[in-house]
């Protein structure tokens, strides 16, 4: 089982509102510089700061599904089917864009930060479909308590969020020193982000083969067989991960990237 690291460097970044929207993207959109182009379904991941506040004007959408999910701060938005709404830490905006819905997004700290995710469905038949708008609180998600870490599940089982696009997602911390096990499916794609934090990645049944990972680093991981990811937190401070996972081919067409 290959496991990749793409530290910063390797990922795409990107600016709104004359820099007061910063966004380091794990996968960007083409020509931004990500190595990352997609990974199946997940089709861009920027993960987003904003000092104090910062705008994105009306702008239009298709096909995909669009997920705006807070980690800390609000995300304001409105769109052309007449929403106004703003969530708070830990909560999620979604938008399934179908046959199309222009939008605004405004990100109010101090210290906002948070990430939009954008998953792809059949897009053929998504333009078919009317656009939606959804918005989940925190309290919403399923929480499990483990030894020394934490799972939020996002988009799965128990979570009030469902989509056309075949995707799964979790927000996890773990406590300096403590370890976290996570399947891993046999023909699927697992992506990881470390918003907090220093960690290894190894698997159970290789445990003396372990890769290291910081603070910032993107990890993906195609598996040819069906694992268990082991991930313990090596540093000084918490390790805090979003991991999403998604199949690694689909049976319908992938809208082009380069």
């Amino acid at each position: 089982m290959q496991t990749l690291v793409y530290g910063p460097t390797l990922q795409a970044t990107g600016a709104f509102d004359r820099g007061k929207i910063t966004e380091q993207k794990p996968i960007g959109f083409s020509g931004e510089g990500s190595v990352v182009k997609r990974v199946s379904t997940l089709f861009y991941w920027a993960w987003a700061h904003a000092k104090h506040d910062g705008y994105i004007p009306l702008h239009p959408h298709q096909a995909f599904e669009i997920m705006t999910y807070v980690v800390s701060g609000k995300a304001e938005h409105g769109d052309t089917l007449g929403t106004k709404s703003t969530v708070g830490a830990g909560g999620v905006q979604l938008m399934q864009t179908g046959s199309g819905v222009s939008h605004e997004e405004r990100f109010v700290g101090p210290d906002m930060e948070g990430f939009q995710i954008w998953f792809e469905p059949s897009i053929e038949e998504a333009l078919k479909v009317k656009p939606t708008y959804n918005q989940y609180e925190h309290e919403a998600f399923p929480i499990v308590q483990g030894e020394g870490f934490t799972q939020k599940t996002v988009i799965g089982e128990g979570s009030p969020i469902s989509i056309t696009a075949d995707a799964r997602m979790w927000d996890v911390e773990l406590e300096p020193g403590a370890v976290y096990r996570h399947p891993i499916t046999k023909d699927r794609s697992l992506t990881a982000l470390a918003i907090r934090g220093d960690g290894t990645w190894s698997y159970a049944d290789q445990s003396d083969n372990r890769t290291t990972f910081q603070h910032k680093d993107f990890i993906l991981v195609r598996a040819e067989r069906t694992a268990e990811a082991v991930i313990a937190s090596t540093g000084d401070a918490p390790l805090r991960l979003i991991l999403i996972d998604v199949p690694t081919s689909v049976d319908y067409p992938l809208y082009p990237k380069r």
